[in-house]
């Protein structure tokens, strides 16, 4: 079950970075990055000592990626200066 779940991350990586290929958009890098740290953790056993390092770094990227979705910066941007 644990590679199945491997492939799927790996998957979603790949997928992610055809995307991001295409249109660069900055906020698929976290994405991306958390993609391949849940992969790479899900690939070792459950005691290893990396499993935790890679899945608290998958956690750093989803937090990195929550100030890029932020939907106040978008509305700045649009609106024009008075």
């Amino acid at each position: 079950m644990t590679q199945l779940v491997a492939g799927i991350f790996v998957a979603s990586t790949v997928v992610t970075l055809m995307r991001w290929l295409r249109v660069h958009d900055r906020r698929l890098l976290p994405l991306m990055g958390f993609f391949l740290m849940l992969a790479a953790a899900e690939s070792l056993e459950p005691r290893h000592y990396w499993r935790s390092a890679f899945q608290v770094l998958g956690a750093a990227c989803g937090l990195a990626l929550l100030p890029m979705l932020d939907r106040r910066q978008d509305e700045r941007a649009a609106s024009p200066p008075s």
